[in-house]
């Protein structure tokens, strides 16, 4: 039971994969569902809606982050950003993402300089925000 309960996949997660078997039952159901249902091509079927709350954007583009989707991640947190304007959490993780994609580009990249704007933004909302990563256990 414990072991089904840790690797029973949450919202947040991608399905695991079905045995063999099921394959084909998947298949037939998948082609029974409306379009509308099937995510597009191209598209993360773990990515958040848009139109969520700014909380909900910032798990979603936490999550992202974590599984090194950098460019999931930076829309979820721009959702964040634009869902509430006054979040320094939002506009500090657009930041870190933003940075983060443009890391390994030269030192005076556009990306660091708009990643800087968003860490001030942050800051300025907020001067003692501390990101959830940020709080390390010794």
């Amino acid at each position: 039971m414990l072991l089904m309960a840790i690797l029973s996949p949450t919202p947040q997660d991608a399905p695991a994969p079905a045995p063999k078997r099921a394959h084909k039952a998947a298949r037939t159901a998948k082609a029974a569902k409306p379009a509308a249902a099937t995510p597009e091509a191209g598209t993360d079927a773990t990515a958040a809606p848009s139109g969520g709350s700014a909380s909900d954007e910032i798990q979603a583009g936490l999550n992202a982050f974590a599984k090194r989707r950098f460019a999931q991640a930076r829309e979820a947190f721009e959702r964040a950003v634009a869902a509430d304007p006054q979040s320094a959490a939002a506009h500090y993780y657009l930041g870190y993402t933003i940075y983060k994609i443009a890391e390994p580009k030269r030192h005076d990249s556009p990306g660091k300089k708009e990643a800087a704007a968003e860490f001030a933004k942050a800051y300025e909302l907020d001067p003692n925000f501390k990101p959830v990563w940020g709080s390390h256990r010794g």
